[in-house]
C-alpha cells in the first residue's frame, strides 16, 4: 500500500499521532556532561529506544520512525562510527525476538549497502521475521538521507519508464510509490532531541505537514513522559493542510449535526 502525499489530500486527524518520527539526538553530549565516553551515551540511548518504543504502543501510535544513522554520520571519528556499526549488530541480535513477541514490525530503511555482510543480513532475517506484525511499525533509517531517498525513487521511477517502454508520469503519486518508506503514512509529529532545531536530511519529503516539537532533553533522558509532552503539544496544534481555520470550524459543526 502506497500512502497519498499530505500535499495532494488532507490525511485523517486524530488526537494521537498515527506516526511519530523521531531524530535521537544528544548522546554524547548526555556522556560528555558525565564524563564519560561519548560511546557511553549511544549505549543508553538503546535504552531510550524501548521505552519510547513500549510508550508508542501503549498510546497507540501505528508508526515510529527513529533516525539512527544519517549518510553524514559516516563522517564522525572512525572508532565511534565502528561502535555505532558493533552497537547496531547487539541490537539487532537482542531486540528483535522482543519487538516480534510484542507484535512490533521492524523495516529498515536507507542506502544499506554501504553496511558490511553481517549487518545486511541481520536486517533481512529481522524484517523476514516480523514481517507480519501489526501492532506497531518501527522504522529505523540507517545511512539514511532525506535527499538520498529523493533521489533513489526517481532513479527508479526513471528505471519504471525504461522497462515499460513509455513515459511514466511524474506526480507525487508516482513518486510516492518509489520512495523508501512508501508502505507508512507520513509522519504527524516530528520530534528532535537534543537542543538543535533543524532536520538534518531527514524525510524531507514525508515532513511537508509534521508538526514539530524540539526538546533540549538529550535522548538517553527522554522516555514516556517526554513522549507524552509531546504528545499533549501535538493535541493542542491545529492542523489547518492549507485551509482556514474557519473551515475547520464548519466542519467540525458539520460531522457534529451527522453524529446527532
Amino acid at each position: 500500500m502506497t500512502y497519498t502525499s499530505s500535499t495532494v489530500r488532507v490525511p485523517d486527524v486524530a488526537a494521537v499521532p498515527r506516526h511519530i518520527a523521531i531524530i535521537m539526538d544528544g548522546n554524547g553530549r548526555w556522556a560528555t556532561q558525565r564524563r564519560l565516553p561519548r560511546v557511553a551515551g549511544h549505549t543508553r540511548g538503546v535504552d531510550a529506544v524501548r521505552s519510547v518504543v513500549e510508550a508508542c504502543v501503549e498510546r497507540g501510535v501505528e508508526y515510529l520512525t527513529l533516525f539512527a544513522f544519517s549518510s553524514e554520520n559516516w563522517r564522525r571519528p572512525t572508532d565511534e562510527v565502528s561502535f555505532l556499526m558493533r552497537l547496531f549488530v547487539t541490537a539487532l541480535e537482542r531486540e528483535v525476538a522482543r519487538l516480534h513477541a510484542n507484535g512490533i514490525r521492524l523495516r529498515v530503511v536507507g542506502d544499506l549497502s554501504m553496511f558490511n555482510e553481517r549487518i545486511q543480513d541481520l536486517i533481512r532475517r529481522a524484517e523476514t521475521k516480523t514481517a507480519r506484525n501489526t501492532r506497531l511499525t518501527l522504522t529505523i533509517a540507517a545511512n539514511y538521507g532525506g535527499r538520498w531517498d529523493i533521489m533513489q525513487a526517481t532513479r527508479k521511477l526513471v528505471e519504471a519508464a525504461a522497462a515499460a517502454g513509455e513515459p511514466v508520469p511524474v506526480t507525487e503519486d508516482t513518486i510516492g510509490q518509489y520512495l523508501a518508506m512508501s508502505y507508512a503514512p507520513e509522519p504527524d509529529l516530528f520530534i528532535r532531541t537534543g537542543g538543535e532545531q533543524r532536520v538534518s536530511n531527514f524525510l524531507l519529503w514525508q515532513l511537508a505537514y509534521a508538526e514539530f516539537y524540539f526538546t533540549d532533553t538529550f535522548w538517553p533522558d527522554f522516555n514516556a513522559d517526554a513522549l507524552n509532552r509531546a504528545i499533549g503539544s501535538y493535541t493542542e496544534r491545529e492542523r489547518r493542510f492549507g485551509r482556514t481555520s474557519a473551515q475547520l470550524e464548519n466542519q467540525s459543526q458539520n460531522a457534529d449535526s451527522l453524529s446527532c
